[in-house]
């Protein structure tokens, strides 16, 4: 068994509002940056290659932030497909796609896999960003519990699909067991490792009370089995994975500095940084996402203005 990452976006960062303050913004400081990227990971079990999520579509541009920006995936490194032939797999190779949820960082490729079995919860098989594809196969996740999470599908030995509700309707994560290792591929459970430690939401949610109790399981899970968190959001992810770190609730490790931001020239465009949605001023008669009122929302995400980025 291989678990690798696929390397998408690089010197990012969150702000702790973004990361912790989903349950109230007390005790959060504005100031606190947190480090951020973009990565997708691929399970290679030697009989077949399964991916988990599929990264921002090719065409979406860079976000350019500003002192209001809640996150910030970085500069783009490269495209998914091209990241995913430097580890060595062509799309003919992969058999299963394993979609943690909806969102575009998650989803944006899809179309160059025609021929993978893309799996996904019944609640996310029916959002417009899965829905025109004939390869989804909904899950009802029938076999039962797995450890103490309620719902789980097997998809491959060692490879779990487990229902992990909150973020969007129907959020999944994939447990992947080997060595003795609990590997716990989450999409976005937590924005940031710093969170799952202090036991906080990000304010980005569609059901907080699903939530909350897809958190609380998850870290009972995490202080019962040897698991390794691998996070989409924080260079974190490919960073346990590269050390085989193992969580240890009551011993958080010390957070690295957030590093240097590139800045872009601007485009007229933004970018929502929760769904990847393209605002294109030209798109919509020639009106700049400034002059948009400001109860406007994404047409994809439904997130309000300031989860939008520069472009």
């Amino acid at each position: 068994m291989k678990i690798k990452a696929v390397k998408l976006y690089e010197n990012g960062f969150m702000t702790q509002a973004l990361a912790c303050g989903g349950e109230g913004m007390e005790g959060i400081d504005p100031a606190v940056r947190y480090r951020s990227s973009l990565q997708n990971f691929v399970i290679d079990t030697g009989d077949e290659v399964i991916l988990v999520d599929t990264g921002m579509p090719a065409e979406v541009p860079d976000a350019i932030p500003d002192e209001k920006t809640l996150i910030y995936m970085g500069t783009k490194i490269q495209n998914y497909v091209d990241a995913l032939a430097e580890l060595g797999y062509r799309p003919e190779q992969i058999s299963k796609i394993l979609i943690t949820h909806k969102h575009a960082d998650h989803t944006g490729e899809l179309r160059n896999f025609p021929n993978a079995k893309i799996y996904a919860s019944e609640e996310e098989a029916k959002a417009d960003e899965l829905k025109l594809y004939p390869n989804v196969i909904p899950v009802s996740f029938t076999d039962g519990p797995y450890a103490n999470f309620e719902k789980s599908q097997k998809i491959a030995e060692g490879v779990f699909y487990i229902e992990a509700k909150g973020h969007t309707t129907g959020n999944s994560i994939v447990i992947v067991e080997d060595g003795g290792l609990y590997y716990m591929i989450h999409g976005d459970v937590t924005y940031t490792d710093e969170a799952l430690y202090e036991n906080k939401l990000s304010i980005v949610f569609e059901d907080i009370a699903a939530a909350r109790k897809t958190l609380d399981a998850v870290r009972e899970f995490i202080g019962s089995h040897p698991t390794v968190y691998l996070s989409t959001h924080t260079p974190l992810g490919y960073e346990n994975l590269e050390n085989k770190a193992v969580v240890d609730l009551n011993d958080p490790p010390e957070s690295k500095p957030v590093g240097e931001i590139l800045i872009r020239q601007e485009s007229g465009k933004y970018v929502c940084s929760i769904c990847g949605y393209v605002y294109d001023p030209a798109e919509h008669d020639g009106t700049a996402f400034e002059e948009l009122p400001d109860d406007w929302r994404c047409p994809r995400c439904k997130q309000p203005k300031d989860k939008f980025n520069k472009a």
